[in-house]
């Protein structure tokens, strides 16, 4: 059974309650989004009539996910996808294999998703998918059945006009082209716009593997100039070292920052002189962690909140900022790589202590904007070469972030409240302008 998700008696009026499942103490990665919503109403002016829109998804499908095991017995999976908001355009959203994933979880993302691309003007709405299921206990041949299994029950409301999927967590290109292969064998055509994130020579883009980090890195780069903080000597440390924290990492530490602490799933490392970083990518993709990494001492994973820096570079999951740990982060610049890694307890704490965060909507965005790349390509099957991609993306990134940082500056508000003033906005002034039907 999957986990209710869980949101507060206030988030809707009461003449439109929420449906019970919704109303559970418990507050979960879909009630943090409806405080966020909540946050940023009072900002919307004639659009707040609207609000609702946004605590409500479009559309949730649970699937029944079952294939045949190595082992000739049949096993069955909990899938999602979530379809948030569609007025801007198709959805747009990654599908997570997570043996945590819960329909609260994926509303959430799927909703961050819609502020996402809206904060950095794309023509997407918002989607997510996911997959109850720890996928290292899978085979091969096991993955490959569950994907194409996921990807027919989800072909009903997926498609390169209707919503378009893409890697997330423990999902990668070669998981994208069986979902693509799938969707083009069910419809009788090759489409190749269906997902993005794909193998390059399946239509991929250059350039999209480091999207993310790069992104991470421009938005950090772009705040440090606001606050008067001197990258080439700043302290990093980072949680998740895959394709965001690793590249992020990596981009910092060309830039001449160094990056003292490190934390992945199976531990922490430290060192105070700075970690060798390409040494360090090199380690995890042999061993699948940053543990036993020679050149660092290993620490508590708990430490990592307290390690002395100047950018804190949450990268994993939701949640991991929370008001046990807030209190005790040194950093003067937190940049948000995974999606919902703050509550809303830990960014009030953060804010009392002047902690510029930059929330995820924006930090983050680097990979769906690369990834409308994608999608553009393959309308056109014209492709661009990866100095161009980059060059694209910094130029949307940063203007993107100037102007979420003016709404902050006259609104005296966070970045997180501006990122969601402009972005609700532009959802729901669409909304406005199509009207209801019927």
């Amino acid at each position: 059974m999957s986990q209710a998700p869980s949101t507060p008696m206030s988030a809707a009026p009461a003449s439109h309650p929420l449906p019970s499942y919704l109303q559970a103490n418990n507050l979960g990665p879909w009630g943090v989004y409806l405080q966020q919503v909540d946050r940023v109403t009072p900002y919307l002016g004639n659009l707040s009539r609207w609000v609702e829109t946004l605590k409500r998804p479009k559309r949730s499908l649970i699937v029944d996910v079952p294939i045949h095991l190595d082992n000739g017995t049949v096993a069955h999976f909990e899938g999602y996808r979530v379809q948030h908001n569609v007025s801007r355009g198709p959805g747009k959203g990654g599908v997570r294999f997570h043996q945590d994933v819960t329909l609260s979880e994926v509303m959430a993302l799927s909703a961050w998703m819609s502020i996402k691309n809206a904060a950095v003007n794309v023509p997407y709405g918002g989607a997510k998918g996911g997959i109850r299921v720890d996928p290292k206990t899978l085979s091969r041949g096991e993955l490959e059945r569950m994907t194409r299994r996921y990807t027919s029950e989800i072909g009903i409301i997926i498609g390169p006009n209707k919503d378009i999927p893409a890697p997330d967590v423990n999902t990668d290109e070669q998981i994208m082209a069986w979902m693509m292969d799938t969707y083009s064998m069910n419809q009788g055509s090759t489409a190749t716009g269906v997902v993005t994130g794909k193998p390059v020579d399946l239509g991929g883009s250059l350039g999209r593997r480091e999207a993310t980090g790069r992104g991470v890195f421009t938005v950090g780069a772009e705040a440090a100039k606001h606050i008067g903080m001197d990258i080439s000597t700043a302290r990093v440390a980072v949680q998740g070292f895959g394709n965001v924290g690793g590249i992020a990492g990596k981009l910092f530490a060309e830039a001449g920052a160094r990056v003292v602490a490190v934390q992945d799933h199976a531990g922490t490392i430290y060192r105070e002189a700075g970690l060798d970083v390409p040494s360090l990518l090199r380690h995890v993709a042999h061993t699948g962690s940053v543990v036993g990494f020679a050149q660092a001492e290993a620490i508590a994973n708990d430490l990592f909140w307290e390690v002395d820096c100047d950018i804190l570079i949450p990268a994993a999951l939701e949640q991991q900022i929370n008001a046990g740990n807030a209190g005790r982060i040194k950093a003067r610049m937190i940049i948000e790589g995974a999606n919902g890694p703050t509550t809303p307890e830990a960014d009030d704490i953060l804010h009392d202590r002047n902690v510029l965060v930059l929330p995820d909507v924006i930090a983050n965005a680097g990979g769906v904007t690369v990834s409308y790349f994608e999608w553009v390509q393959d309308f056109s099957s014209f492709f661009w070469d990866e100095a161009e991609i980059n060059a694209r993306l910094v130029r949307i990134m940063r203007e993107a972030f100037a102007g979420i940082w003016q709404v902050a500056q006259d609104n005296k508000v966070s970045l997180r409240t501006a990122t969601f003033i402009v972005a609700c906005k532009r959802i729901l002034h669409t909304r406005e302008l199509r009207g209801l039907y019927p």
